[in-house]
């Protein structure tokens, strides 16, 4: 059974900004930066014709593309730390874009989403970290400013049954901004 999510890839020259917030921190696996992604929709543990159907789904979408701006470090998880992050704006593009991940999800029978969907890139992951460590790390970093880049694309990635934090493999990718025409002439290749 393939592990699937969707997600917006992150530019090399951004993933090499923002690894300069690597390290640090004990208790942290850092992610390596080919892999910083922009989660969509995470699918999970699919049978082949789940994945099938999710896929037919994704080649219908037609969406523009726009500018992701990731506008700060910080932390999920309170009193329980479990990722550093870099949050990014929840433009209406964005949300856009994921609300359409969200109900193609629903159209081929997952459950629904509970989480509130916050935007972000995970930097690391965090194990027995203590808030304080992590208020200590992020008062010792200086925050990147705003860094926009062009989502031009979303994709359809696998990955291993693990922790998280790859390795990711590209199943498919779906252009924004494409008309009818480019779509089609793509599913002919």
């Amino acid at each position: 059974m393939p592990r699937l999510f969707t997600g917006l890839e992150i530019p090399p020259d951004i993933a090499d900004e923002l690894a300069f917030l690597r390290g640090g921190m004990f208790g942290a696996r850092w992610i390596d930066p080919d892999f910083y992604h922009l989660t969509l929709r995470f699918i999970g543990d699919v049978d082949t014709r789940v994945a099938h159907d999710f896929f037919d789904e994704l080649e219908r979408m037609r969406r523009p593309a726009f500018t992701v701006t990731l506008t700060g470090v910080g932390a999920f998880g309170g009193d329980r730390p479990r990722a550093l992050v870099a949050t990014a704006k929840p433009t209406p593009a964005l949300m856009a874009l994921q609300a359409e991940h969200e109900r193609a999800a629903r159209r081929v029978g997952l459950p629904p989403e509970t989480r509130k969907y916050a935007p972000h890139v995970t930097l690391a992951r965090l194990r027995g970290v203590s808030p304080e460590a992590v208020a200590d790390y992020l008062g010792s970093r200086s925050r990147p400013s705003s860094i926009t880049f062009e989502a031009e694309r979303f994709i359809l990635y696998s990955s291993r049954d693990s922790v998280g934090g790859g390795p990711y493999i590209e199943e498919a990718s779906f252009p924004l901004g494409a008309t009818s025409e480019s779509f089609e002439a793509r599913a002919s290749v």
